[in-house]
């Protein structure tokens, strides 16, 4: 198929302004009616520019409905507008028959004139900012070129001239371009304050002779202040008074440019709580596989036999739903006007939806009537997949898994220990667990003489993940008995921890000494006492945050570490018998929820069972937490908020916030007195936001999470490319590839990270496609905007993470390269940013 494009710009004398079409492949505006070796030359003392068609529409993508049209060949002729860029275009084509032939056709297609102007303006303009607009006038003819050029810039939002605010002294520029060449043209500007142009268009046009050409196009202004928003997180133990500081906001008077914009603040009276929220009520799963099936069996009967146990629960929950109260709002969600980023803009918009139907969905746990017709209904559907071998397989129609069968069994072991009537009650319970005990004991025998067939020395270390996991299990079910040759390879299995059990993870360990003390009848052994006290020496010990550990890093069953803890709270619980440890350990469960989204039912159930079933009563305390300016004269006008938000504290959590405008903020509110009457813990924060130019804000890092921003001039040697820190004070050239190096520190575990680092105008991110990516040992999600790229950070765990990005340097001035903040979403008083600087680009 031919074709060509017909011209619209200039056709013989017809000129349309503000449009263009393609001829051939190139689009001209104009002849060149001289000889092809004279010079083209107009340079009046003042030219008129009045009459340069301007090119407006230059959107990136030209969409037609083409008019289709042939010639006496046969040959089709393709005629349609084009947009007023000029550039270089793939033009994409599809032609069908009426029988659905299909003819398809790619080629690249240029639109230029004879005369171009190009202008090269950054993506956006700071205030206080120098920049030196840069713009290229091309000749494509085969004659030197003589003539003008002229800078216009217009307030965006009247269309008047405004170069007198941006210092622009000398609007119009001589140049000549050779054939074939082009002309660089360059004009020193000083941008104003936003107050006095909101918004720019700059308008670049070009004159020689017959030839002409202007471009036209919108540039923000972005003001060199920022509302920052620094936070001091306050966790309190319980039964304790202690005094915070500010210690920003203490100092906040040495700025004269700073202005105070809020202050809020909030406290947590008893997060136990926020635990009782994440208590899954489990409707459908999406997949029909056994381990779902019965998380939503176990699930559904935990939380039902936990909330019937503790009245007060319901009577919390009904609060909540009569008073429609933002206690079922997912913390996503919460706290909106003090976050850098929308919920909307970031990538968890769905996980908020989620986090906040499962609470609401809370409510259907206290209808018992239905709880007990689904419990009844999913164990049927449990028997119904049960072999006639008594095992389990994943999908139905699979062979039985010896894994999923055990954890069947292990489920129903917590459940009876629980003490779940309809499990002790239901026949249907026994004849399940008498074919899951026989088929898990079948199987251990089976892979012992298995492994026995390919080994000579049985003294070696064969105690395997599966074994524990057996002992475990089956160490709930010991009214069924041990004999025979079931019995020789537990009491092998039992003689291995005792010698091995240093070589396993922190879960295994916590298996074999709940195991080991509960088969403590038949086998006498003192290695449950040795890992207890094992443990409690490699215990991390933290005034904020209990008693934990570090956890092995992996996807196996074994090293996931919500349930790992909560096992570690049953271990110190049954076989310590150390309440105070206990009671440390569950700290440090509330303290990663406040900071997570605890997302599998598994994890779930087994943290509230934890909490909730091990140590003190933490749902009982339902005071106030107290808190109270520290002031020098008369405190009034600053607890009369505190006073109305304790007054109004949410049911339950007792979360109550207060805040305060710019004019009610003084340096007395940095020092805060709290005291918690309960016994459990308690958390809040303090949110001072302010308005600072860019340039003068300084690095904050007073909360556990941390960053550290360093840029870096990539330099070609001959060994390969270096990276080189910029020194204070440093000049970059245009062209220049820096390398932007950012360093987080975290205490903790926490999710939905966001990190925002602000560029200069003067730079051009090379990364400019929004993808996942994977550096340093971590994950995130990398979105590249006009103004600064975005981070989101799923999860980040606890420790020091270094990555970078390059950006090159484009853009002659003196730039303010914006700030770097990282926020916690999920807790946003977990918040830092880094120092303002600038930037000097020069040839």
């Amino acid at each position: 198929m031919a074709y060509s494009i017909a011209p619209a710009m200039a056709v013989e004398e017809q000129i349309e302004e503000n449009s263009e079409y393609l001829q051939d492949v190139v689009v001209t505006s104009g002849q060149v009616n001289k000889n092809d070796t004279d010079t083209i030359e107009e340079k009046p003392a003042s030219e008129d520019f009045s009459n340069v068609p301007i090119r407006k529409n230059l959107e990136e993508t030209a969409f037609f409905f083409p008019i289709l049209k042939t010639d006496a060949d046969g040959s089709v002729i393709i005629s349609f507008k084009m947009k007023e860029s000029l550039t270089k275009w793939k033009f994409l084509g599809m032609a069908h028959t009426k029988d659905l032939k299909i003819g398809l056709t790619e080629n690249e297609v240029i639109t230029q004139k004879e005369l171009m102007v190009q202008p090269n303006p950054p993506r956006f303009l700071r205030e206080g900012d120098q920049i030196t607009f840069t713009a290229k006038v091309s000749n494509l003819t085969k004659a030197t070129m003589l003539g003008n050029a002229k800078l216009e810039l217009l307030d965006a939002t009247t269309m008047q001239p405004v170069h007198q605010l941006f210092d622009l002294k000398q609007l119009e520029q001589n140049f000549t371009a050779a054939a074939g060449q082009s002309a660089l043209l360059s004009w020193q500007l000083n941008v104003p304050a936003i107050t006095k142009v909101p918004a720019l268009v700059h308008r670049v046009v070009a004159k020689s002779g017959d030839y002409a050409d202007g471009e036209e196009s919108a540039l923000p202004i972005l003001t060199n202040r920022m509302l920052v928003t620094e936070t001091m997180p306050i966790p309190m133990r319980g039964k304790k008074q202690q005094e915070f500081v500010f210690a920003s906001l203490a100092s906040a008077s040495s700025s004269k440019t700073l202005e105070h914009h809020s202050y809020s603040l909030e406290f947590t009276s008893n997060p136990a709580w926020y635990a009782v929220q994440a208590l899954p009520y489990l409707m459908e799963y999406p997949y029909d596989c056994i381990e779902q099936i019965f998380n939503r069996y176990y699930a559904n009967s935990l939380a039902t036999t936990v909330a019937n146990a503790h009245p007060r629960i319901k009577a919390v929950f009904e609060t909540w739903r009569e008073q429609g109260t933002g206690a079922m709002e997912s913390n996503l969600a919460k706290n909106q006007d003090l976050k850098y980023a929308l919920l909307e803009e970031t990538p968890w918009v769905l996980q908020a939806q989620s986090e906040a139907q499962q609470k609401r969905n809370i409510g259907l746990l206290f209808d018992l009537t239905k709880m007990a017709e689904e419990q009844d209904r999913d164990l049927n559907k449990i028997l119904d997949r049960q072999a006639p071998d008594g095992g389990f397989s994943w999908f139905p129609g699979g062979r039985s898994n010896w894994y999923m069968t055990q954890y069947i069994v292990e489920g129903l072991g917590h459940l009876d220990k629980l003490g779940v009537k309809s499990l002790k009650d239901d026949a249907r319970t026994a004849r399940l667990l008498d074919g899951a005990v026989q088929f898990i004991d079948a199987e251990l025998v089976r892979d012992f003489n298995e492994m026995k067939s390919y080994t000579k020395d049985l003294k070696k270390d064969y105690l395997s993940a599966i074994a524990i996991h057996y002992l475990y299990a089956r160490s709930f079910f010991l009214n069924y008995p041990l004999e025979g040759e079931v019995k020789e390879v537990v009491t092998y299995y039992l003689q291995q921890a005792d010698q091995y059990w240093l070589n396993k993870s922190v879960y295994e360990e916590g298996m074999l000494a709940l195991a080991m003390l509960r088969m403590n009848k038949f086998y006498q052994s003192a290695t449950p006492q040795k890992i207890v006290k094992s443990l409690s020496e490699r215990a991390i010990r933290k005034e904020e945050l209990g008693m934990y550990w570090k956890h092995d890093q992996g996807y196996y069953w074994y090293q996931l570490p919500i349930e790992t803890h909560a096992l570690l709270i049953e271990v110190f619980s049954e076989v310590a018998k150390d309440e105070k440890a206990v009671e440390e350990m569950k700290i440090w469960l509330l303290k990663n929820k406040q900071t997570n989204h605890w997302k599998t039912t598994k994890a779930t159930s087994a943290a509230v069972y934890s909490l909730l079933m091990n140590g003190d009563n933490w749902l009982l305390e339902d005071q106030l937490i107290e808190a109270e300016f520290k002031t020098a004269g008369n405190p009034e006008i600053h607890e009369r908020k505190l006073r109305a938000a304790r007054q109004n504290a949410e049911v339950g959590t007792g979360y109550f916030k207060a805040q305060w405008q710019a004019e009610e903020i003084t340096a007395d509110m940095a020092t805060i007195k709290v005291r918690n009457p309960n016994k459990t813990v308690a958390w809040g924060a303090a949110y001072w936001q302010y308005f600072e130019q860019l340039d003068r804000i300084k690095t904050f890092e007073a909360t556990p999470l941390q960053l550290k921003k360093q840029l870096f001039q990539e330099i070609n040697t001959p060994t390969g490319p270096k990276l080189e820190a910029l020194a204070d004070g440093a000049t970059l050239k245009p062209g220049n590839k820096l390398k932007v190096r950012i360093e987080i520190r975290v205490d903790r575990a926490m999710e939905y990270v966001h990190l925002k680092d602000a560029r200069a105008s003067g730079f051009e991110p090379i990364n400019v496609l929004s993808q996942y990516k994977w550096q340093g040992g971590l994950g995130y999600y990398e979105s590249t905007g006009d103004v600064a790229t975005n981070f989101f950070i799923d999860y980040l765990p606890t420790g020091t993470y270094v990555f970078e990005y390059p950006l090159r340097v484009v853009q002659e001035g003196n730039f303010s390269n914006g700030v770097t903040i990282i926020q916690c979403m999920y807790a946003p008083e977990f918040t830092s940013h880094s120092e303002g600087i600038r930037v000097k680009v020069k040839k």
